[in-house]
Formats: structure tokens, C-alpha cells, sequence
């Protein structure tokens, strides 16, 4: 009987252990199955959700720093720009989402996917830029229709914005989008692709400073790359404020007595060094480099005769014509070859071994001293006292004025010009110096080029007693709460020497006379120049071109108008107290006096006599 109810147990607990371990086999089954449904048939699925519902670095870009003038005028400010982008990982399918976008902002698809492919090798989850700056039309479109393009996001970004069309282009320059060299260049830490830097003038110049850094926020997005909420913010940083020592007024002032010529003006104080207007025509539409340019419209830039990229007063070299009498009554009168009372004997021309060197003026000049040769820009006078002192000579007070070498200007490119040596030249022709050479040269001729930048300097240098100050464009940085930056060069509070004049005071002073006589004299040759109330000093100039064999004033009415000479003239006023020193090139003007004077002459009155 025992044993019959041992057996009855074991019995019992074999089946309640073969139920449990069926229960505990079934369990498992399930879940494997369950794992195996999860990973293997919803797994594609389940990765997509979980990738896309996670949370994402979106950059704030920083707004550049603003451009102002000496006296706080805008010149230069930021406007709101929107840009459609696509995240191709919230876009799936990308080519359903792209028809789809094609047709809402009518642009062809193929379009769209061309700029995907040019962008292949980034990260899915980043975004890839399809159009800049889109319109109201188009933002309003794919607002409306936002649930039907995953992955399709409208950015807010800063955008550049040049206030006045083409003013004083070629001194603050234009933004570009980076190139590849220039980000593997190193140069630009914190820029990345698609980002847009000073290519040009000041905002080249003084990139660091303008551009701002940039900030982020941590947010979570879901399946479609919607924001579901921002988790943190770091604000962008805006770049540094630029007032840049130019008069707003007075710059679109020398714009506009430029308009339809080709040439340049520029204005300088002359106690200071500081620029009052830089002015290059023809000149250029800055936004067109930042809103995008067409093939075309560079081609039409490039290849434009009358060089509109070109800042021509510190890259243009030119024949210095008269004003370089300045530089040669220096040489002579500081090396005793005359005084003020010397005079040399002009009959409209001078005999030298087997040529005629002819004045401008047909039936001379006669008797005639260095403040009077100053004032009615004899060549004759000029030639006698050029044979007298020699090339080197003569090349050696240049290069002290400043001319030959560039004035240290912070913008792009400065040219040096070329003031010639019987050196150079056996050195770069293979011939000897002629001594009639020497005779062109001492009236500007010759070899010699100098840039309207370096006369300014020359000019100023002559008005304030003898020291030339390096151009300085930049008057003051700012942060964007105004505090100042002190960055020493870059500041021009301290004037900045660059050297003296190689003449003394009795020199400087006939100079200056034979200058107010210029424009004061009954013969001078820049009477036109005069306005009532304010003296004006200057020096005019007719840079040739070609040789000329009369002295016909009708010699160039035949000529092709590319070969006609330039037109220079130099002035300072008010001639006592100089306030503002003032340069003017106009390209084949023919005549200092009638082409480059009156502009002079309206940019003084604009500046010391305001309405």
C-alpha cells in the first residue's frame, strides 16, 4: 500500500514539472518570435522612427557687424534672407517629397535633384541648401503645404544688404561664399561650406572683426524632422560695428560727378591722414555678389573696357603729368639749383640736341620764375631744370614723396607705380638712358606711373607742412554694444607717419604759392576751380598718351578716343587752414583744367560750404 502511494506522487510531480516547463517553452517561443517580428519585418521601420524622433545640433549663423560712415551712417546692414533646405534622412522618399516641392515653388525637379547629387557625400542628417533668399510666394507655399514635404525646412538667416547701389563699392568691398582652398586655407576657423566672407576691401580687410560667431540650439525632432521642442540655446555672437572715416555725403557727392566717366577721386584730411571719399568709376552693384550672379553678368563685368572691378584710385597707374612739377621744383630749389627768383626763358619750345621739346602753350611763356612756372604749368621751365638735375636725381626726391612705393592704404591689391633710374632702365631695356629722357621725366612723362592714392599723399603732404600720413579708412571698431575695440593699427585715433617731405619750410612755402596761383592768378591754368569765400590751391595735370609733335590745343580732336590724354588735377583747401586735400583722375579727359578742376571744385564746395 505505501508503495502504490509513492508511485501516485512521482506521477503527480512529473506532470505539474512537463505543465511548467511547456508553459516556460511557449514563453520563450513567443518572445523569440516576438524579437524575430520586431527586428526582421518592422525592423526597417522601428531604426527609421528611432533615428529620426531623436535629438539634433541645429547653428544659429552670427549677423555680421554693420558698416557705418565717419558720422554714423549707414552704409552697410543685414536683412532677413530665407533658404529652402531639404534633411534627406527625414525626406524618404526623397523623390516623392522632391515632385512634390517641384511643383509648390515651380522650379523643375531636376533642378532640385542636381543640387542633392552635388552635396552626395555629406551626412543625411544634415541639411543640403536647394535656393537662397526665396520669395514671399514661395515661403508662403511651402508653409501651406509644410505637412506634405518631410524633411523641408525654411532657414532664417542674416543676409547682407548694401544700403546705397554701387556707392563706395570698390573701398568696402562685397561678401562671396567661400571657396574649398580658402576653408582648407585654415584662415577662417568656424566657417563651414556655403558660408560668406569678405572677398573685397574693408570686408576683407577687417573680416575677423565683422564676422560674428555663430551660436546653436539642442532640439528633438520627430519622424518628419519637425522640431517637438528646443531643449537649449547658445546665442549667436554679432560681429564687431565698422565707422569708417569717409562722409557718406561727399562720397556719393565724387560718385556723382563721376558718373558716365571712367577714373577716380579721392579726398583726404590732411592733418590726420584720414580718407574722406574713395571714389572709382565705373563701379559695381556689391548685392548682386551676395544674391547670386549669373555667368553672364560676371562675363559683362570682367570684360568691360573701362575696368568697373578695379578700384582705380589705389590700383590704377597713371602718367603723372604737371603734378609732377611739384616733385621737380623741390629737387631744385632744395638742391640750389634755383631760387624763387630764378627764371628760365620760355619761347613755346626747347632746343635739345636734334629735337624740338615743345611747351603747351605755342607762343611760350617768356621770362619766367618756378612759382609762375607752377602756376601756368610751363614744360619749358620744367625741361631746363630737369637737364640740370638729372634722372637719378630727380628719382630719388620721388621715391621720398612717397611715389614709386605703395602708402600703405589696407585695401586690396595697392600698386607701386614706377618712378625710373638710368639703372632701371639698362636693366630692364638693355639701353642706356637718354638725357633727353631726363627732360620728359622732370614734366611727368616718360616711364614714371604713380596711383591717384600716392599725389593725394603728395598733395596732403605739401598743405600740412611736409608730413605724410599713411591713408587710413577705418575710424573706430565697436562691438555690438558699442564698447570700443582697441586694436592699434586698425584704429586710426593715433595718426600714422609714414615719412616727411625732402623739402624745408622755404621750399614748402613757394610750393604752396605757386599752387594758390594756380587757381588764383589771372594765367593760372586752374582758374576755373575758384569758388567765392574759400581759397583753393592746386596743381593741374595732362598725362599724354602718345608723343606729340605741335602744340596745337586741337593736336588730339583726331585721335581715337582711347589714346586721348588723362586728365589730373590736385588740390587743397581752404588754402591758409587746408581742411580737405582732393585728387582727380579722368581718363583720356584731355585737360586738367576743364575736366578734372570742376570736380575738385564741387567736391570742396560740397564739403567746407554744405547747403
Amino acid at each position: 500500500m505505501g508503495g502504490h502511494l509513492k508511485s501516485v506522487d512521482s506521477d503527480w510531480y512529473k506532470q505539474r514539472l512537463t505543465g511548467a516547463m511547456l508553459c516556460i517553452l511557449a514563453a520563450f517561443v513567443l518572445i523569440v518570435l516576438r524579437l524575430f517580428y520586431l527586428q526582421m519585418i518592422e525592423g526597417e521601420e522601428l531604426r527609421r522612427l528611432s533615428e529620426n524622433n531623436c535629438i539634433r545640433l541645429q547653428s544659429i549663423d552670427a549677423p555680421r557687424g554693420l558698416i557705418f560712415d565717419r558720422n554714423g551712417k549707414l552704409l552697410v546692414d543685414n536683412r532677413p534672407s530665407f533658404d529652402l533646405n531639404i534633411t534627406l534622412k527625414d525626406a524618404r522618399p526623397v523623390e516623392r517629397t522632391i515632385e512634390k516641392l517641384a511643383q509648390y515653388i515651380k522650379v523643375p525637379a531636376s533642378e532640385l535633384m542636381l543640387k542633392i547629387e552635388r552635396n552626395k557625400g555629406i551626412s543625411s542628417y544634415k541639411p543640403v541648401l536647394l535656393k537662397q533668399d526665396i520669395g514671399r510666394d514661395v515661403l508662403a507655399a511651402i508653409e501651406v503645404h509644410k505637412f506634405d514635404l518631410p524633411g523641408v525646412k525654411i532657414n532664417v538667416k542674416p543676409r547682407r544688404h548694401y544700403l546705397d547701389k554701387q556707392s563706395a563699392a570698390h573701398l568696402i568691398g562685397y561678401l562671396s561664399e567661400i571657396s574649398s582652398d580658402e576653408l582648407k586655407s585654415g584662415r577662417y576657423s568656424g566657417c563651414k561650406s556655403g558660408d560668406f566672407i569678405g572677398k573685397f576691401g574693408v570686408e576683407k580687410a577687417c573680416e575677423n572683426f565683422l564676422r560674428g560667431k555663430c551660436g546653436g540650439r539642442q532640439v528633438e525632432v520627430n519622424a518628419a524632422g519637425q522640431v517637438v521642442r528646443i531643449l537649449k540655446t547658445v546665442d549667436a555672437q554679432p560681429g564687431c560695428n565698422i565707422y569708417l572715416t569717409i562722409d557718406r555725403e561727399l562720397q556719393k557727392k565724387a560718385e556723382e560727378l563721376l558718373e558716365g566717366k571712367a577714373g577716380a577721386v579721392a579726398a583726404m584730411e590732411p592733418e590726420t591722414g584720414h580718407i574722406l571719399a574713395l571714389a572709382s568709376s565705373p563701379s559695381f552693384d556689391q548685392n548682386a555678389f551676395v544674391d547670386g550672379m549669373s555667368h553672364e553678368q560676371w562675363e559683362s563685368l570682367v570684360s568691360n573696357p573701362f575696368r568697373p572691378m578695379e578700384n582705380k584710385v589705389v590700383q590704377g597707374e597713371y602718367p603723372p603729368a604737371s603734378i609732377y612739377k611739384i616733385v621737380t621744383a623741390i629737387v631744385g630749389l632744395e638742391e640750389g639749383i634755383i631760387n624763387e627768383n630764378t627764371a628760365f626763358n620760355c619761347a613755346g619750345h626747347y632746343r635739345f640736341g636734334d629735337r624740338d621739346f615743345r611747351c603747351w602753350k605755342k607762343d611760350g611763356h617768356g621770362s619766367i620764375n618756378v612759382i609762375e612756372a607752377l602756376a601756368v604749368s610751363c614744360d619749358v621751365f620744367f625741361y631746363q631744370l630737369g637737364q640740370k638735375l638729372g634722372v637719378d636725381q630727380l628719382a630719388w626726391y620721388a621715391k621720398a614723396c612717397g611715389l614709386g612705393s605703395p602708402t600703405g592704404i589696407k585695401l586690396d591689391d595697392e600698386a607701386s607705380g614706377l618712378i625710373p633710374t638710368a639703372d632701371w632702365k639698362k636693366r630692364r631695356t638693355g639701353i642706356v638712358w637718354q638725357k633727353g629722357e631726363t627732360l620728359l621725366a622732370a614734366i611727368g612723362q616718360c616711364y614714371n606711373l604713380v596711383t591717384p592714392i600716392q599725389m593725394l599723399v603728395l598733395t596732403s603732404a605739401v598743405a600740412n607742412g611736409g608730413i605724410r600720413y599713411r591713408p587710413l579708412t577705418l575710424k573706430t571698431i565697436k562691438t555690438a554694444e558699442g564698447k570700443i575695440v582697441n586694436e592699434g593699427d586698425y584704429l586710426s585715433e593715433v595718426r600714422q607717419i609714414a615719412g616727411k617731405l625732402p623739402a624745408g619750410k622755404r621750399t614748402l612755402e613757394i610750393i604752396r604759392k605757386g599752387m594758390w596761383e594756380t587757381v588764383n592768378s589771372e594765367k593760372g591754368t586752374a582758374r576755373i576751380a575758384q569758388i567765392d569765400d574759400i581759397e583753393i590751391s592746386g596743381k593741374t595735370g595732362t598725362a599724354q598718351l602718345i608723343g606729340r609733335k605741335t602744340n596745337d590745343d586741337n593736336v588730339y580732336e583726331d585721335i581715337s578716343a582711347h589714346l586721348k590724354p588723362h586728365a589730373w588735377f590736385a588740390a587743397y583747401a581752404p588754402s591758409s587752414t587746408p581742411k580737405i586735400a582732393v585728387i582727380v583722375i579722368v581718363e583720356h579727359g584731355e585737360h586738367g583744367s576743364s575736366a578734372a578742376a570742376p570736380i575738385a571744385r564741387e567736391l570742396i564746395r560740397t564739403y567746407l560750404a554744405p547747403e
